[in-house]
């Protein structure tokens, strides 16, 4: 029998680590966008795939532009392939 869930953190612990939360509209243009962005970053969900999309324009800002945003897709591309997604829709 399985017992729940039990956490091994401190309240105090998990309060300092609280995230914010950021809700967005957006219309059917930008929805399909969205899509094809989470197409080309091989990404399926859409707060993981607008988070990458905020980090690469941080880096076309910043950085090293090309070698940053290929190594984002690569991540991508491998964490499908050993979640066993071979090619993404």
């Amino acid at each position: 029998m399985s017992e729940g869930f039990t956490s091994t953190r401190l309240q105090e612990e998990r309060d300092k680590d609280k995230r914010e939360t950021f809700t967005i509209s957006i219309n059917k243009q930008d929805r399909l966008n969205l899509d094809a962005d989470k197409r080309a970053l091989e990404q399926s969900k859409d707060s993981t795939a607008i988070k990458q999309m905020w980090e690469i324009g941080r880096y076309v800002l910043h950085h090293d532009k090309i070698g940053k945003i290929a190594q984002l897709i690569m991540a991508n591309r491998n964490r499908n392939k050993k979640t066993g997604i071979v090619e993404f829709d």
